[in-house]
């Protein structure tokens, strides 16, 4: 038995868990690395609130990792226990035994998942089976819970997760995807179901699945980490760190509540941001990058933020999550530093985020459909007496102006637009974006379907040529990507952008100089902001 524990728990290469492929872009498998990455900052954190103290040499401390896959956050939070807990309890049998019987729970999203996590915390997918290093549990699943959970179907969807019932309604061959975390209105009473009355977990690690279908147009999905990430708060551990997709600071599907109580909880120690979500899973399509926070119930105060890509030089600040007058997490560093520097003019130094309403740019954008059109619409070939042009997917069209009842007041107006979703690499995050599509001056008399929204009026050409030269500005354009949450360039995402005087033409150099931007902040912007020709550059980042 000793022989067999010391061989199980040791160091592998390869490390097995290495090597798996994930269940889909919304059910990732951690890499060990990443894994130990969130543990070595969890572990910080404690030593900074205990005296420096050692996490791993604490045999009281439970974890629990509700959201378990291939259960590599319970293996090496097993790891890091078995070698700190050698000194208080020397033989290791009883202590591997005390570690995966009093410390270490899970909390599997699938049948599958938990037998690979008790593979890979027990050495048998059965806690009691024949290979299993531990021999005292009384089941089967030992500390790893898994049982068939059903959706909670109201009018076509789940109370619970909001899951389509067409999609995920599919009888009992096929996994619910019914996440026992979030499909009750009482966790704590949950929990005391699953892992007795007067369990209290210290720490709740992992990674959440990140959405599901919820019925809408093509592959339509709502995200539900959220819900992870408030469930496992309302357990009131001690600390809670789970890796999520990025895009909750400033936009995402029904996530207005989710990122207002985050950004106002000042209990967040930390947020470690991945600009791009191959750099942490290899392979996925995940837009928008990841982060992975560390929330401490004691801590009161400011959060440190780090940025991370590839081989750039990490980024790190101490800084309130929710800046005055701001309702998104400005999410690059430097980024904020030039944006203060903007809203200091532009606001007369008031100290705030937001713009007075003469300076706002976004209130010369138009909604979605500025003239009603959907992005399917095509207009007719050949023009006929009344008709508008079109502007639209895959060309130019026309339509009679008389059939347009919403934007006419735009319609003999010069404008200039712009696409409304901005160019990308597919799945891959890349530096430096565009941001934008190539913007275009629209003439009187024309009009657009979705696929552009419409900035405007404007009383000349010159007018609208001088806002063109503006959005071409890379310093523009940094300001749009401080709140702009995915490729869907919506009027929210011009919060930041002041107006200007659109009787010139502008650079950057013109800009630069208005706002006092250093020669760092330069070159930020330039790694951050590719360069846009207006002639026509490629829709490729």
């Amino acid at each position: 038995m000793i022989g067999q524990a010391r061989f199980s728990l040791r160091g592998r290469n390869p490390d097995v868990l290495t090597c798996i492929a994930n269940l889909s872009n919304d059910e990732v498998f951690t890499p060990p690395e990443f894994a130990n990455r969130m543990l070595d900052t969890l572990a910080e954190a404690w030593a900074s609130a205990h005296d420096g103290a050692d996490l791993w040499a604490d045999s009281s401390v439970r974890f629990l990792d509700p959201c378990t896959k291939s259960g590599v956050f319970l293996r090496e939070i097993t790891r890091r226990l078995t070698n700190g807990l050698e000194s208080r309890i020397p033989d290791l049998v009883e202590r591997v035994d005390h570690i995966l019987t009093q410390q270490v729970f899970g909390i599997a999203i699938t049948h599958l998942t938990s037998l690979l996590a008790r593979r890979s915390l027990y050495c048998s997918k059965h806690a009691q089976g024949e290979h299993s290093i531990v021999k005292s549990f009384a089941t089967d699943d030992g500390n790893v819970w898994f049982e068939r959970t059903e959706h909670t179907w109201v009018g076509g969807r789940c109370e619970y997760c909001g899951a389509s019932q067409t999609t995920l309604d599919r009888g009992d061959g096929l996994e619910t995807h019914a996440y026992a975390l979030i499909h009750t209105d009482d966790i704590q009473a949950r929990i005391a179901e699953l892992f007795g009355d007067d369990m209290q977990f210290d720490v709740i690690i992992g990674n959440p699945p990140y959405q599901l279908s919820d019925g809408g147009f093509g592959t339509s999905a709502a995200p539900i980490y959220q819900d992870f990430v408030e469930q496992a708060k309302a357990l009131e551990p001690r600390y809670l760190s789970m890796v999520i997709p990025s895009r909750w600071f400033a936009g995402g599907k029904g996530l207005d509540d989710f990122r207002e109580s985050m950004l106002t909880d000042d209990r967040l120690r930390s947020i470690d941001d991945f600009l791009s979500a191959s750099d942490v899973f290899p392979g996925v399509g995940l837009k928008g990058g990841v982060c992975y926070f560390l929330w401490d119930r004691d801590h009161q105060g400011r959060c440190r933020v780090a940025t991370h890509f590839k081989d750039w030089p990490e980024s790190t600040a101490t800084r309130p999550l929710l800046e005055d007058g701001a309702d998104v997490f400005i999410r690059f560093n430097e980024g904020l530093s030039i944006l203060k520097k903007v809203m200091a003019v532009e606001t007369a130094g008031a100290h705030s985020l937001a713009l007075p309403d003469d300076k706002r740019f976004d209130q010369l954008v138009s909604s979605r459909k500025p003239f009603g059109l959907d992005t399917v619409f095509q207009g007719r070939a050949g023009k006929r007496a009344g008709d508008v042009l079109v502007y639209q997917n895959g060309g130019t069209g026309y339509t009679p102006r008389n059939s347009i009842s919403t934007g006419t007041e735009l319609i003999d107006k010069w404008k200039v637009y712009l696409g409304y979703a901005a160019p990308g690499t597919g799945n891959r995050d890349t530096y430096p974006h565009r941001i934008l599509s190539t913007p275009f001056v629209g003439e009187p008399g024309s009009i657009s379907s979705e696929t552009y929204l419409c900035i405007g009026p404007f009383a000349s050409q010159a007018e609208a040529d001088s806002v063109l030269s503006y959005l071409s500005c890379r310093l523009t354009r940094l300001l749009i990507l401080l709140h702009k949450p995915s490729q869907h360039v919506t009027r929210k995402v011009y919060t930041f952008v002041p107006t200007q005087d659109w009787t010139r033409p502008w650079t950057d150099e013109d800009l630069y100089a208005r706002y006092g931007i250093s020669e760092s902040e330069i070159a930020f912007i330039e790694k951050i902001v590719r360069p846009m020709d207006l002639g026509g550059d490629s829709e490729d980042e």
